[in-house]
C-alpha cells in the first residue's frame, strides 16, 4: 500500500495574503504521504523561483523533490512538482506541455516502490472547458504511448462538473476518484482536486484533509488516497 496526495499551494500565499512556506509544509507533513504532487509550487513571474525553499522542505518533512525543474531556483514545471519519501527516486521524468490558450504543463514520472513501479502524472488543468477537454485527450494519448504499468494521474483538474464530463477522454484507461469538495477552503463546494487511476490499482481510503492550518494556508484543501495494487477481478469487487 502507498499513500499519494495532491495539494494546490497557491505559491504558499494563504487566505491572509501572507506567503508562509512553513505553514504549507506543516500541512504537507500532516498528510503522511509517500508521494505528494503540488500545483502552483513556483512563483509565477520573474525567475519563477520556488515558493518552497529546498532547505525548509528537508527540515520540515520526510520528503524530497524530484529533479523536475529546468530553471535554476525553480522546483517544478509550469508550477507542478512531486515530493517523494526520502530515498525514493524516479526512473523516468518527462515534462509535458499541455494544449490550451494559457500555458499549462504536467509531469509524468515512474517511481519504483517496494513491490512494483508506479507511474504518477501530476497535472494542473486549464480554466476553459475546451482546454480541459483537449488536455484530457492529450494525457490519454501520452499514457497510451507508454508501457503499461499502475498509473495515478492527479492534481487540480479545475473541473466544476462533478461527473467530470470534460474529462471523458481519460475514461478508457482510468477510473476517476473524487475524495470530496476541496475548494474554496473556508466553504468547500467544488471537487476541483481529483485522482484518476488505472484499473490495476484500488483506493482503500481517501479524504480531503481538513484542519485549521489547511483552512488558512491556501485556497485549496489537499486531498489524499491510500492505494493498493489489485487484479482487475478484485477491483470489480472493491467498486461493486
Amino acid at each position: 500500500m502507498f499513500r499519494i496526495a495532491s495539494y494546490n499551494i497557491r505559491k504558499t500565499i494563504g487566505l491572509d495574503y501572507r506567503r508562509d512556506p512553513l505553514r504549507v509544509l506543516g500541512v504537507i507533513a500532516q498528510l503522511d504521504a509517500d508521494i505528494v504532487t503540488l500545483q502552483e509550487a513556483d512563483r509565477r513571474f520573474g525567475t519563477r523561483a520556488t515558493s518552497l525553499p529546498f532547505d525548509l522542505i528537508a527540515q520540515e518533512t520526510d520528503l524530497a523533490p524530484l529533479d523536475i525543474a529546468k530553471a535554476n531556483g525553480s522546483i517544478g514545471w509550469h508550477g507542478n512538482t512531486i515530493l517523494v519519501r526520502r530515498g525514493m527516486q524516479a526512473t523516468r521524468i518527462e515534462r509535458l506541455t499541455l494544449p490550451g490558450l494559457e500555458p499549462r504543463g504536467a509531469v509524468s514520472v515512474d517511481i519504483p516502490l517496494a513491490n512494483n513501479t508506479i507511474r504518477v502524472v501530476a497535472v494542473h488543468l486549464g480554466l476553459r472547458r475546451k482546454d480541459r477537454q483537449d488536455q484530457a485527450a492529450y494525457l490519454a494519448s501520452h499514457l497510451a504511448e507508454l508501457p503499461a504499468m499502475p498509473t495515478v494521474l492527479l492534481g487540480d483538474f479545475n473541473e466544476w462538473n462533478n461527473a467530470g464530463s470534460n474529462l471523458v477522454a481519460l475514461n478508457a484507461q482510468l477510473n476517476l476518484h473524487q475524495p470530496g469538495p476541496s475548494f474554496p477552503t473556508l466553504r468547500p463546494i467544488a471537487q476541483l482536486d481529483r485522482i484518476a487511476h488505472s484499473r490495476d490499482l484500488a483506493v482503500t481510503a481517501s479524504a480531503v484533509h481538513r484542519c485549521d492550518r489547511a483552512a488558512r494556508a491556501s485556497d485549496h484543501l489537499p486531498i489524499w488516497a491510500d492505494m493498493v495494487a489489485v487484479k482487475q477481478s478484485e477491483q470489480a469487487k472493491l467498486t461493486a
